[in-house]
């Protein structure tokens, strides 16, 4: 069943589900997120405890649980995510500056762009 494309305002249509809703003129928006590594070890052993989740909650409402990426665009968007805008591994902090609160879609497609770039791809991702 054909569906729109979920680039705000695209009015192409996705025919199939390999495309993951976006048309191909919005290939880049695919989220590799289902190809990342694997995680091992608690979320705790990977730094995102009870602490972290103290912390994800102060973001959000600093945020007043609005994506920061869609709003940079004029998109009124709710957040459920807390994404560090240098990543750990890029050598980014725990620091209240380099976090942010992002929806669902924003953070794997910043996850996805972020994979990319430090695969060599040289896409950068702000």
């Amino acid at each position: 069943m054909a569906r729109p494309c979920r680039s705000f305002g695209c009015p192409a249509l996705v025919k199939t589900a390999d495309q993951k809703g976006y048309c191909d003129a919005h290939a880049d928006l695919r989220s590799g997120w289902s190809k990342r590594e694997d995680r091992s070890g608690s979320t705790t052993s990977r730094n995102y405890g009870h602490a972290w989740r103290i912390q994800r909650a102060r973001i959000l409402k600093r945020d007043h649980y609005l994506c920061q990426l869609c709003a940079r665009s004029g998109r009124v968007e709710s957040a459920n995510e807390v994404d560090h805008v240098i990543s750990r591994a890029n050598g980014g902090t725990e620091d209240d500056d380099n976090l942010q609160s992002l929806c669902g879609p924003c953070h794997k497609a910043k996850t996805a762009s972020e994979r990319g770039k430090s695969a060599g791809s040289g896409r950068e991702s702000r």
